[in-house]
């Protein structure tokens, strides 16, 4: 007994693929300016020029939202292509330059995300393990950029390959950017500069 397929419309889906990112794309805008608790899913439809069910249908709750755009942020930063091009370097000067251009381009591209998923936090019902979850990979990559740092010839250590790499947190991690550029008023060309020289003069 044959049974019949569902018949799936190539144009139907490309329409629902847009709506979905035009509801990440507001939900985003909206959490990075007014905060994850103050926007309800009305809101972001509303924003979005849709239905408040079809964001449920689209891409599920508020929270749910907020799963995506991190997972987009993370994937959007281009840190495993920025890695890559670090691991390249051969001189712990370069691989300090390198990693300043890397973390500066993949924090100013996300800035709305990181804007969205740190305002969340305070209200979120797991705030904690959203960070890990935002920044897990952003970590890792700079425990792979510390040892690398170590290995193409960084001056005598003065601070163990797991200091090195806390350090490179405080200075190129989300946080650093963020303190120069959002609540100082750096520009990103300033921040990269100094966050460059700041790990130099210290690792040197």
């Amino acid at each position: 007994m044959s049974t019949k397929r569902a018949y799936v419309s190539p144009l139907r889906e490309q329409a629902a693929a847009r709506t979905r990112a035009l509801i990440l794309e507001q939900a985003e805008l909206l959490f990075a300016e007014r905060g994850y608790g103050r926007v309800t899913v009305a809101d972001i439809a509303e924003a979005a020029g849709v239905a408040s069910k079809t964001v449920f249908a689209s891409v599920g709750s508020k929270s749910d939202i907020l799963d995506r755009i991190v997972d987009k942020a993370v994937v959007g930063s281009g840190y495993e292509q920025a890695v890559a091009r670090i691991l390249d370097v051969r001189t712990p000067d370069g691989v300090l330059q390198a990693l300043a251009r890397g973390t500066r381009a993949g924090n100013e591209s996300q800035f709305k995300a990181h804007e969205a998923i740190r305002k969340a936090l305070p209200v979120h019902e797991n705030g904690e393990a959203l960070w890990e979850r935002a920044t897990a990979d952003y970590r890792k990559a700079l425990h792979a950029v510390a040892r690398h740092f170590l290995e193409v010839g960084a001056p005598a250590l003065r601070y163990s390959p797991e200091e090195t790499a806390d350090l490179l947190w405080f200075w190129f991690g989300p946080t650093g950017w963020r303190t120069l550029v959002v609540e100082n008023g750096w520009s990103w060309d300033r921040a990269e500069e100094v966050l460059y020289r700041t790990a130099a003069s210290a690792l040197a």
